[in-house]
């Protein structure tokens, strides 16, 4: 029997991980917890069965949690949100497509979503609580930190350090060694050098 899994966060990106975790096959999806007006709704035919006053209680009755919530603008929700729910005793899974290619000799830590045809290289390291979302490719070596969203079709290339808190645009690139600060947010089809 497969064990359940609640989504925190019910836009967007919520489906685009319900696809993810459907394809994985690992987890069953409880139910989705968003704002109280969305209470009683479907998403993608899951449930939204809670809002944030109901994460202590919902936390633990299943324990498995993804945060689904998007990040573009600032990690502070998402970061917020994982600080409470890990005070709260959740389990994070790593939750990786299986039309994505993870390297045995890479490390994604947890909370984690590799979406699909993401690809992370041999020596990556992959922080918690990160979107590498649907193409982006994380080359050997590089090192993205805490709370990033590394978005569709972007590269992230040998040796790079990108800090928490990131957010790296579709399509963008970053050259090889580069180092990016924490909280940065770099445009989409953008080319960072420093």
């Amino acid at each position: 029997m497969k064990e359940e899994i609640i989504l925190i966060g019910g836009g967007g990106h919520c489906g685009a991980c319900i696809d993810v975790l459907e394809q994985e096959g690992r987890f069953t999806i409880a139910g989705i917890v968003d704002v109280l007006e969305k209470r009683q709704l479907k998403i993608l035919g899951y449930p939204v069965i809670g809002s944030d006053a109901d994460l202590p209680e919902l936390t633990r009755v299943y324990g498995n949690v993804l945060i689904t919530l998007g990040q573009i603008k600032s990690p502070h929700r998402r970061r917020e949100l994982f600080s409470g729910l890990r005070q709260m005793g959740a389990c994070f899974p790593v939750i990786q497509s299986p039309l994505a290619y993870v390297s045995s000799h890479a490390y994604v830590a947890e909370g984690t979503i590799v979406m699909h045809q993401a690809v992370i290289n041999a020596g990556a390291r992959v922080g918690l609580n990160c979107i590498i979302n649907t193409k982006s490719l994380v080359e050997h070596d590089a090192v993205i930190e805490d709370h990033c969203h590394i978005s569709t079709g972007a590269i992230v290339n040998g040796g790079v350090k990108i800090g928490s808190g990131s957010f790296l645009g579709s399509g963008a690139v970053v050259a090889e060694s580069a180092a990016i600060p924490s909280n940065s947010f770099i445009k989409a089809h953008s080319l960072y050098r420093e």
